[in-house]
């Protein structure tokens, strides 16, 4: 419990410091000369250099544990943040956040990785997954105003500059105080063996089990990805509603209302009881007709709108986190986890991307709406029935 507390404080810190900069941005981007188009590319190519972390931070988190990925993302993001209080054109922009985007691409499958190592119990689990939700949604419902604030007495360069010292600061507290070592990997699912014959049924049971778990199908990642391609449209729009003339503050002030929304449905913690993979639809449906409604009824009270968006997030992500530890059989969940941030990144590159090419032709909500819908047609309900060596609650628990 102590390891998870240390950690709820650094994600804190780290959501903060990232989250801050959300308003921060496209304004920052305008007042060097960008065109919208050229910011879609900016924020597309921060996720696209992810996909390189990604793919590294899957099998190295397996073998080395967190720890050194927690602290050289957040050492390394602050230090960037550092250069970036001195840029002066927007390609100098441009380069910065793709470098950004490598170096906090550990950051996120290390802290999944670790928090589901804390405890064998998918009871257990759900909670800190949930208390992750929370902690990320509690930085994030006060940053992007608090961004806006500290650049309106500030500026930009000296509000890059102290959320850069802060992010280095949180990696070196936590170079101090996390465990060096991996947590206790799960027990089987399965009973132990006793002797002779019943000891090679039970190691055929566990070959079983590892193929019902292992791997995990692709179209588990289909949602992510038009999740995260979704909220980057949003993340692209928002700044630039009536024509980029919106204020920094309110444009902060909008994203934390989306974070309080998230907040709402993570203080309900009887959730947890329901499967994942309902809440995961449940919630993906209700982003799908905020998108909807911000699309096709444009009068229609925003804070209202995002407010309800906001409590889909709250719903979906500790689903999502839950769902992935249970089809994974809770082994190899740095790999697990890299693949949920890969497809992420993917998502997150198109998203405004397609927004900046496409947003004088047709609405970039509605583009959200039906990526959305795709992504819950596409997701396997029905699965092979788990074999003899599972009981049935445990066949319940992980297959939702």
């Amino acid at each position: 419990m102590k390891t998870a507390i240390w950690l709820y404080l650094f994600l804190f810190l780290a959501v903060f410091d990232l989250h801050a900069q959300y308003p921060i941005l496209t304004p920052f981007a305008i007042s060097l000369g960008a065109a919208p188009t050229f910011i879609g590319w900016m924020m597309g190519i921060y996720s696209l250099t992810h996909l390189p972390g990604n793919l590294i931070a899957g099998t190295e988190i397996d073998k080395h544990g967190s720890r050194r990925y927690i602290v050289f993302s957040l050492v390394g993001a602050g230090i960037i943040l550092l250069l970036q209080a001195h840029v002066h054109t927007p390609w100098q922009l441009l380069a910065l956040r793709s470098i950004s985007g490598f170096v906090l691409a550990f950051l996120s499958p290390a802290c999944l990785a670790l928090l589901a190592q804390l405890s064998t119990d998918p009871v257990k689990q759900g909670k800190y997954m949930s208390g992750h939700g929370v902690v990320h949604t509690l930085a994030s419902v006060v940053s992007p105003a608090a961004g806006a604030v500290i650049v309106g007495a500030m500026g930009f360069s000296a509000t890059f500059s102290s959320l850069g010292y802060l992010l280095i600061l949180t990696g070196v507290i936590a170079l101090l105080t996390m465990p060096r070592g991996l947590a206790p990997k799960p027990q089987p699912l399965t009973e132990p063996a006793k002797s002779g014959p019943a000891q090679a049924n039970s190691a055929h049971s566990q070959a079983d089990t590892s193929k019902v778990f292992l791997p995990v199908s692709w179209r588990y990642f289909m949602l992510p990805l038009v999740i995260a391609c979704a909220q980057g449209i949003l993340f692209f729009e928002l700044p630039l509603r009536g024509g980029g003339d919106s204020s920094i503050m309110s444009t902060g002030l909008l994203f934390s209302i989306i974070s309080i929304g998230a907040l709402f449905t993570l203080s309900m913690l009887f959730l947890n009881r329901y499967s994942p993979k309902l809440r995961l639809v449940v919630g993906v449906l209700l982003m799908s007709l905020s998108f909807f409604v911000m699309a096709a009824i444009p009068q229609f009270s925003l804070t209202v709108v995002l407010f309800v968006l906001g409590m889909s997030k709250g719903i979906i992500f500790p689903a999502m986190a839950t769902l992935f530890i249970h089809l994974s059989g809770g082994s190899k969940l740095g790999r697990i986890f890299s693949l949920q941030s890969i497809a992420t990144s993917i998502g997150s590159f198109i998203g405004p991307i397609t927004a900046g090419q496409l947003r004088l032709g047709v609405s970039p909500y509605f583009i959200a709406f039906i990526l959305l819908m795709i992504g819950i047609l596409l997701l396997p309900y029905y699965t092979s029935k788990p074999t003899a060596s599972l009981s049935s609650s445990d066949a319940k628990s992980i297959l939702g």
